[in-house]
């Protein structure tokens, strides 16, 4: 059966990105989101925060956007002042150009002084990329690998998910980990490899090893 990253049709390629960037691998976690960005004739204003954890791939989907619409993408609302994101949000409305704001967190969170941007922000969707599940944190690890020219036999991931702390961060720490043990060895990335290093490395959780996955990946 095909994996559920293959049944959400995109317009561009989101799963490609520049060299540097990781893959875009669309799952549970971030599907709703995505869905979001690609219907922004349907949006109640033309202003909307991403939030999600760092390594999500919220950038890459900021930058996809871009380049998809036409919009503007502010990375990081910190990256500008109260003033200038009020002037963004009034020209997105304005120009019908949509504005993507990225963020750690909400504007409800962000502690605003300026009465005019928190009323503004009041009325702008929030999209949000949670952690990722079972299925997207497999399909994310085998895709850093392809990235990095490692075909990974599937059993790698489906021994590794179970057992470690389900999030974006772990994932990138965990492939990193092994591409690094692989290279200075001169192994494979095959399930001794992996468990030996992570092990070690304290990336997974002994007292998991007899988890077993949750769900079906489709």
């Amino acid at each position: 059966m095909a994996r559920s990253t293959s049944q959400i049709a995109l317009p561009l390629d989101w799963s490609a990105g520049g060299s540097n960037d990781a893959p875009l691998v669309v799952g549970t976690s971030n599907a709703d989101a995505i869905r979001y960005l690609r219907h922004v004739a349907t949006w109640p204003v033309r202003t909307a925060v991403l939030t999600g954890p760092r390594g999500s791939g919220r950038s890459l989907i900021g930058r996809l956007f871009a380049a998809e619409t036409g919009g503007r993408v502010i990375d990081g609302h910190g990256s500008l002042s109260e003033e200038e994101i009020f002037h963004a949000w009034n020209a997105a409305q304005s120009s019908n150009i949509p504005l993507l704001i990225i963020a750690d967190a909400p504007p409800s969170e962000w502690g605003i002084a300026l009465p005019d941007l928190a009323s503004r922000l009041r009325a702008v969707p929030v999209l949000t990329i949670a952690e990722p599940d079972d299925c997207l944190a497999r399909d994310l690890i085998e895709a850093l690998f392809a990235q990095r020219g490692i075909a990974l036999a599937p059993e790698v991931a489906a021994y590794i998910v179970p057992r470690m702390e389900r999030s974006y961060a772990m994932v990138h720490r965990i492939v990193a980990a092994l591409d690094a043990a692989s290279l200075e060895q001169g192994r494979r990335v095959g399930i001794r490899l992996t468990r030996e290093t992570l092990l070690s490395q304290g990336l997974i959780d002994p007292d998991l090893l007899e988890r077993q996955e949750t769900g079906t990946c489709q």
